[in-house]
């Protein structure tokens, strides 16, 4: 199950040469506990359905997560918190995501990436933002029922927020601030909840557990009941 905006555009994409030949790279020499699996080595597609009223927003796909597997937030071990968040929350069939065939399906929700090819060190130059955040933009314009938006991270609740701005659509004035559980209401009826990126920096350390992650989850699935 791909995403609705310009998938086959963001298949194709090679707008930033620095993360074409990574990709690629780690695509060809691959880590010893995958060197039988063939990389997707690709831009990695958004995934869900044009009516969700879920939007997650994550950062990049992981060099031997989403860029083995070729699907967002799948195959990395950390990334696993999400799925059995969602699953929990009733936003996702199953609780583990572990390749492109192993039968996952998002219910109500949409998952996507400020950047969709892996990048070094898992930090994308901010022109690599820039060139990928058409993508973004398409994916929010088309996206008309969500009533939920949960960005996993600083950088996914900026690019959130920038593409607003782009989109004229208006922002809360200050903008609000990023924090784990933090809160802000858009358009009047679109709940914004900050999560920090269950990434293993923050699991491993304590930075965000599972509860943390299932009450953002619980909390966007109430809201969009009542809305």
């Amino acid at each position: 199950m791909t995403g609705i905006c310009s998938q086959a555009e963001i298949l194709e994409c090679r707008r930033c040469e620095r993360l074409v030949q990574y990709r690629e790279q780690v695509a060809r020499e691959k880590v010893r506990r995958f060197r039988d699996w063939e990389y997707w080595g690709r831009p990695v597609p958004s995934m869900g359905s044009p009516d969700a009223r879920l939007l997650v927003i994550g950062l990049a796909p992981a060099a031997h997560g989403g860029n083995r597997t070729g699907r967002v937030f799948t195959g990395d071990r950390s990334v696993d918190w999400l799925f059995r968040a969602l699953h929990r929350a009733g936003f996702a069939n199953q609780p583990h995501s572990t390749d492109s065939n192993d039968g996952l399906r998002l219910i109500d929700a949409y998952v996507t990436a400020a950047v969709h090819c892996a990048p070094p060190d898992n930090k994308p130059l901010p022109e690599e933002f820039a060139n990928c955040q058409s993508y973004l933009l398409e994916e929010m314009k088309q996206l008309l029922q969500v009533r939920a938006v949960v960005p996993l991270g600083g950088i996914a609740f900026k690019s959130y927020f920038s593409a607003r701005s782009q989109l004229g659509w208006e922002n809360p004035k200050p903008l609000p601030s990023f924090g784990h559980g933090a809160e802000s209401v858009v358009d009047g009826n679109v709940l914004l909840i900050s999560s920090y990126h269950p990434s293993q920096q923050n699991t491993q350390t304590g930075r965000l557990t599972e509860t943390m992650l299932d009450d953002v989850f619980q909390r966007a699935r109430k809201w969009i009941l009542q809305h």
